[in-house]
């Protein structure tokens, strides 16, 4: 007996390879159908906890058929909020909860996939670098479903590991964090995968790394996404530069409308989260326009108090990977007993990079800064260790 249809959202050529094992669409189609089933007896809202793509697809599947609230949990021991769920199918992700505690953000397939572009393409090879559950995550999987590809996942794996599978498995697209980014350049060794779309998010894209990835996958369509989990995807830059055009905070882009208010970036979009009934929503990124860019300078919460003076890691880092020989930085507090906090810095040397001069170069870099925005400690490291998400883990912020 032939397995049913997929869903409109869902190509019947799709394959997911996680942990070197293959899975079709007729073995989605029979987990779903035992989600379904226990999705109907439990009614209103079920938590998935993280199990893998395969049983993360076929939930979707199910939910939509039952017409319940998924909630795509990211911790193991998630339960299901106590807050009222809404009728009808949704999908409820996790925030990262990097400033604070995660919180639940509500989708339907219309929001999520409103930027999704291109038609088959079962040629296509992916690689899944995000938390399967998270909005970027998501989005990589919808992708990969909507065209028939492949799709490559290894559950917690780090970027070595994924770019071994990537060179194993031909992978031809890659969406990942900047730090993500780094940590798989380094890793290389000779060899790479055979890329033709290079995708970043979730971070600011700096552009020594944006340059790097350009000369090392010359022939690959490169561009850096705007998106968050509550006000869904945004918009997409492929002019190889850092930042976005500044024209678009007056003409808007892809029918989202920008703005800054008091520096802080707003968004007007039509893909954001379910309950927003329209408006204008703050993303909490500080945004400065130089010239005819506009350019990303951390986050607001992000800010660090030293001596009474609010400082911007994010800011501090990009001046450090723009010095030539550092490969990555990570620009965070400590604690100090006369200012409160003071800044240091983990750096990452380019091979053959010589440590003195580097450090000289470094200090040079910094002379600019105000005092209070100069690193204290500069700590050479052979790699940054990621969070979850793909993204570097500050501490310390006040």
């Amino acid at each position: 007996m032939s397995p049913p249809s997929p869903p409109p959202w869902v190509h019947p050529g799709v394959r997911l390879i996680e942990a070197e094992r293959s899975v079709g669409w007729a073995e989605i189609a029979v987990q779903a159908d035992a989600f379904e089933a226990a999705f109907r007896a439990a009614g209103g809202r079920v938590v998935l906890p993280p199990d893998g793509v395969p049983a993360l697809v076929a939930a979707l599947v199910a939910a939509e058929r039952s017409g319940v609230e998924l909630h795509l949990s990211r911790r193991a021991s998630a339960e299901a909020a106590a807050k009222p769920h809404e009728p009808g199918f949704a999908v409820l992700l996790e925030t990262s909860g990097t400033t604070g505690m995660p919180k639940l953000i509500r989708h339907d397939f219309r929001r999520l996939r409103g930027r999704l572009r291109g038609a088959a393409d079962p040629d296509a090879r992916w690689l899944l670098a995000y938390e399967p559950a998270a909005f970027a995550g998501l989005q990589v999987i919808l992708t990969a479903l909507a065209a028939g590809a492949t799709l490559v996942s290894a559950p917690g794996a780090g970027a070595v590991d994924l770019a071994r599978l990537a060179v194993r498995h031909a992978v031809t697209h890659i969406s990942a964090t900047p730090s993500f980014w780094r940590a798989f350049l380094l890793a290389l060794d000779g060899e790479a995968p055979p890329l033709v779309a290079v995708t970043l998010g979730g971070e600011v894209a700096d552009q020594p790394l944006l340059d790097r990835l350009a000369a090392r996958f010359p022939t690959a369509k490169l561009r850096h996404i705007y998106a968050s989990t509550e006000a869904g995807a945004l918009f997409a830059v492929g002019d190889g530069k850092a930042g976005f055009p500044a024209a678009w905070l007056n003409d808007g882009i892809d029918g989202v409308g920008l703005r800054l208010s008091d520096g802080v970036l707003e968004v007007n979009s039509p893909r954001a989260m379910l309950g927003h009934d329209g408006g204008w929503l703050s993303t909490g990124d500080v945004v400065e326009v130089r010239g005819d860019r506009a350019l990303f300078a951390g986050r607001l919460d992000g800010r660090v108090n030293v001596g009474g003076v609010k400082v911007s890691p994010e800011v501090v880092e990009q001046v450090l990977l723009d010095v030539p020989g550092v490969r990555d930085a990570l620009v965070q507090a400590a604690a100090n007993p006369v200012t409160g906090h003071i800044l240091t810095a983990l750096v990452v040397p380019a091979p053959g990079t010589e440590e003195t001069a580097l450090r000289a170069a470094i200090r040079t870099a910094v002379a600019d800064l105000p005092p209070a925005a100069r690193p204290r400690l500069v700590t050479m490291t052979g790699s940054i260790a990621l969070g979850a998400a793909g993204k570097k883990t500050r501490k310390g912020t006040a």
